[in-house]
């Protein structure tokens, strides 16, 4: 169900919020043992909140845009009073005096919180396998994985565990995992959603996006969380536009342009390029022009993420130390022995490779032969989008190169897992806004998605021209059989 057509129930008085909340309860208690896609149920809470919204529509009040609206929140998103674990041992016990902006917005309006799912500890990770509380499965097939970092929230989505979920984007851990498990992910423009309470990986990339079923639910989510924050510098001061508006209004005329460097690249599946050319063609016969265009250093960003980000990662993970929060080591004999084994048992082995991996970069003698030439040729990228966007409205790209692959698949090739978010990360190095759209399955019944990215700001074209596919397209329909995905 749609949150419009949600809506419009709950104000005829067809369903109630609890009736609505009671039903995903139940849906998790059925589904989740098998799937793990939560790490905590806020049952309670849940039905607290759902009633609170009845009683309101029964008095006559005038109801919020997301009333009774039920969510699940990456567990890297502060909640006041609920864990925070961010799938790490080290914050096993952690709850956050404080909430988070985006999560204090979808409160006020009106959203119900159903709970905390799963990610790679810290968002580091492209599988949801790095958890310390163990991984979570794709819902289309158990066997493999639901992408990552945010793999708990796109998975609860397509297995019916949520109307719509929250996930964070470093470098590709929003839309990937909505590719892998066919749903929409939105990450928006670096700046348009508040970073506040959001456990920082890599403070320069890292931004908080929707998961939902459509994109007309990805802008009415992004319509509340998007605006300037006092709390967070970096959050944009410029003004939010209706992002329903323009829907609906029609593609002609507009310059999609396809990235050549994506569609030749090695290892990309033939049936993801079939599927995703197919996706173009679409749009095509919408109206919009197609144009072969070229990002000559899009295949430059994996290697530069994987040193600003590990770079970023290690400062911001400085902090967990077993002092102040946080796991602390028994029986140690000094504060340094302390600090030491805390960190050694409290992050997993993702974690502390990419920690060591940031601390090298940074250190004395190489800062300048790493880290600060890799922010060199982040700007090389960003001028490539520059250049690329005067000749188009917005891009197009696959989303990951492959479907979802088996777990333990990459155990014991990082590199491979990286591989992962190949196509995604230039968008994070730039700034850019982009989402993921279904766009069709491989013979196994894998979902594959589309990648559509936009410039700075343009959220709004991004989710007309996706809406325009999707409605077209109306992929989603279809429904392999025997998998956890309701009918």
């Amino acid at each position: 169900m749609a949150i419009a057509e949600w809506r419009q129930q709950l104000e005829r008085g067809e369903v109630s919020a609890r009736e609505l909340t009671d039903h995903h309860l139940a849906r998790i208690a059925a589904v989740d043992p098998s799937l793990h896609a939560y790490l905590e149920v806020t049952a309670d809470r849940a039905r607290a909140d759902a009633d609170r919204i009845d009683a309101a529509r029964q008095a006559g009040e005038t109801l919020p845009p997301l009333a009774g609206v039920p969510l699940a929140i990456k567990d890297n998103l502060c909640t006041r009073g609920v864990r925070t674990t961010c799938a790490s041992r080290m914050l096993e016990q952690f709850v956050p005096p404080y909430e988070s902006t985006v999560t204090d917005r979808l409160w006020k309006a009106g959203a119900v919180l159903l709970g905390k799912t799963n990610l790679d500890e810290f968002a580091m990770g492209g599988s949801t396998e790095t958890s310390a509380f163990g991984p979570t499965g794709n819902p289309w097939n158990l066997d493999h994985v639901p992408g990552g970092s945010s793999g708990g929230s796109a998975a609860a989505l397509a297995a019916g565990e949520c109307m719509a979920a929250l996930g964070s984007d470093t470098g590709g851990s929003i839309r990937q995992p909505a590719s892998f498990c066919g749903v929409v992910g939105l990450k928006p423009t670096y700046g348009r959603i508040s970073r506040y309470g959001l456990v920082a990986f890599a403070s320069s990339l890292d931004q908080v996006g929707p998961f939902t079923s459509t994109v007309a639910d990805a802008a009415a989510l992004l319509q509340v969380m998007a605006g300037e924050d006092p709390r967070d510098s970096t959050c944009l001061k410029v003004p939010v536009p209706d992002y329903s508006a323009t829907l609906s209004d029609p593609i002609d005329g507009l310059r999609v342009g396809l990235v050549r460097e994506c569609f030749e690249q090695e290892g990309l599946d033939p049936q993801v390029k079939a599927a995703v050319l197919a996706a173009a063609d679409q749009l095509q016969n919408l109206g919009a022009e197609l144009v072969d265009v070229s990002c000559p250093r899009f295949n430059d960003g994996i290697a530069t993420y994987y040193v600003i980000a590990p770079s970023e990662a290690s400062a911001n993970l400085a902090r967990y130390d077993g002092v102040k929060y946080g796991f602390r080591a028994e029986a140690a004999d000094s504060l340094i022995s302390m600090t030491a084994r805390s960190r050694a048992e409290g992050f997993g082995p993702e974690v502390q490779r990419r920690i060591l991996i940031g601390t090298y970069a940074l250190s004395a003698g190489y800062v300048d032969a790493y880290y600060r030439k890799a922010q060199q040729v982040r700007t090389l990228i960003r001028q490539d989008f520059d250049a690329a966007y005067r000749a188009v409205d917005v891009l197009l790209t696959p989303t990951a190169p492959t479907t979802s692959f088996r777990k333990g698949a990459h155990a014991d090739d990082p590199l491979a897992m990286y591989l992962a978010d190949l196509l995604t990360i230039p968008a994070n190095l730039a700034g850019l806004p982009a989402i993921s759209v279904p766009c069709g399955f491989d013979t196994a019944g894998l979902p594959i998605g589309v990648q559509l990215i936009g410039n700075v700001l343009q959220e709004q074209r991004l989710l007309q021209v996706a809406h325009q596919y999707e409605q077209s397209a109306a992929v989603m329909q279809r429904r392999p059989e025997g998998v956890l995905i309701p009918s």
